[in-house]
Formats: C-alpha cells, sequence, structure tokens
C-alpha cells in the first residue's frame, strides 16, 4: 500500500504539488490524467524518491520512504519506473539491457538474469530481438524493452509516466496492449497517461489533476461519464 499525506513539492518559487493526500491500494491500477504541468509526472517522481518532497510524506507498506536513509534503495528495487524516453544503453544488446539491473543488485545470478529477461522478451513477443542492439529498434519495440527491464527487477508496483507520447501513433497500441496485460495480473500501477480511452477502459480509479492538485478522483466510468467538477468537464471536453 503507497499512502501519501499533505505533499507539497516547490521547485524554486514554483508551488507543483499542492498539499497532496492519496491512497493507493495493492494490486489497483490508477490512471493520472491532466492538462500539461499539472504535477503528475512531478507527484509519481516523488514516489519513488527521484524527486524529494519539499514537505509532506509517502509511506509504502507503512514505512515513512523520507525517514529510510541508505534503506531507499531496497524500497527503489521494488518500484519499477518507465519514462516518456527509454533510456536503453545503447553499447549494450537487448538481452543485456534486460538482465543487467538484476545482475548488479545481486538479485540473480548471470544465467538467472538472462533466463528471466528471454521470458520476458517472449510475453513481450520481442525474442527475436534479444541479441540485437537499441538503435536497431522502432520506438514502440524500445518501450517494451524499458518495461521489461523494469520488470525484470520483480517490482511490486510500476510507475509509468506518459509512456506512449513520444511514439508514432501506430506504436501506440503495441505498448498499450502490455501495459493492459500487466494490469491483469494484479501489478499495482500508476499511469501518467494522456490515453483516455486507455484510462478508461483499464484504471479502476481516476486521478484528475490541474494546478499542481487532485481535482477529482473517481472509479474510471463515472469520472468520465459524470464528471463532478466544473474543471474536470472543462479538460475531458477538450480532450474526448
Amino acid at each position: 500500500m503507497i499512502k501519501i499525506e499533505n505533499l507539497n513539492k516547490y521547485f524554486g518559487d514554483k508551488h507543483v504539488l499542492k498539499d497532496i493526500s492519496l491512497e493507493i491500494e495493492d494490486g489497483e491500477v490508477i490512471g493520472l490524467i491532466g492538462p500539461s504541468g499539472s504535477g503528475k509526472s512531478t507527484l509519481i517522481r516523488c514516489i519513488n524518491y527521484l524527486e524529494e518532497p519539499t514537505s509532506g510524506s509517502i509511506y509504502i507498506n507503512d514505512k515513512n520512504i523520507a525517514k529510510l536513509g541508505k534503506e531507499i534503495d531496497n524500497i527503489r528495487q521494488e518500484i519499477g519506473m518507465v519514462f516518456q524516453h527509454f533510456y536503453l544503453f545503447p553499447h549494450k544488446t537487448v538481452l543485456e539491457n534486460i538482465s543487467l539491473a538484476p545482475i548488479l543488485t545481486g538479485k540473480l545470478t548471470k544465467d538467472e538474469a538472462e533466463e528471466k529477461a528471454i521470458e520476458l522478451l517472449k510475453t513481450m513477443e520481442l525474442l527475436d530481438k534479444k541479441d540485437v542492439y537499441p538503435d536497431s529498434l522502432s520506438g514502440g519495440q524500445k518501450q517494451r524493452i524499458a518495461i521489461a527491464r523494469s520488470l525484470a527487477m520483480d517490482p511490486k508496483t510500476m510507475l509509468f509516466d506518459e509512456v506512449t507520447s513520444a511514439l508514432d501513433p501506430e506504436m501506440v497500441g503495441e505498448v498499450l496492449n502490455v501495459m493492459k496485460k500487466l494490469a491483469k495480473t494484479g501489478m499495482t500501477m500508476i499511469v501518467v497517461t494522456h490515453e483516455m480511452a486507455f484510462a478508461k477502459q483499464v484504471a479502476d480509479r481516476v486521478i484528475f489533476m490541474a494546478d499542481g492538485e487532485i481535482i477529482e478522483e473517481n472509479n474510471a466510468k463515472d469520472l468520465f461519464e459524470n464528471p463532478q467538477n466544473p474543471r474536470t468537464r472543462e479538460f475531458l471536453s477538450k480532450v474526448l
């Protein structure tokens, strides 16, 4: 379980997150939607402490991550994150990209990590790419490899930060299909997305953010079909 209490984040004088409080249950799929600059990406970056909150608390399995010190690395290993850009190592093969982190952290032996990488590549329908380098892959293939790389660490939670926004339209579907399959496994997922149809179909709960605040949250069907806040209605009228 992830519990966020009164979270604030400033960048200089800019108040990016304003008193955010939120609870996410194990196995829940959360869709985070809202206009650009609303604080969505900053929020999920705070969850795995890529950004340090200015104030407030984040609890993961009842542990306040701000007070863990070096133990924060243990928590981070349980949280996978996939970004808008792929950040694959260009000098390593696809197989090496996926197996590297479990080997370096001592979680798996080289043979075990490579075996797991091959299973993930089968899931991603990219086994034929295991020995190639990232430069030869399409954007959609690179993003699926980035997802596989995060899954190789057996995370309990996956964070997705607008992972389809840098892709050509024809490649978006293949990445979303992987995420749909992942959601069905019971993985806890927090997904920052501009893909409204995906959020409506896959998310258990959708959270609309604007100006650094949570404006409205509800189950996906009700939020999209019957939004209560005027700001939510205005946003959805422009994007649907």
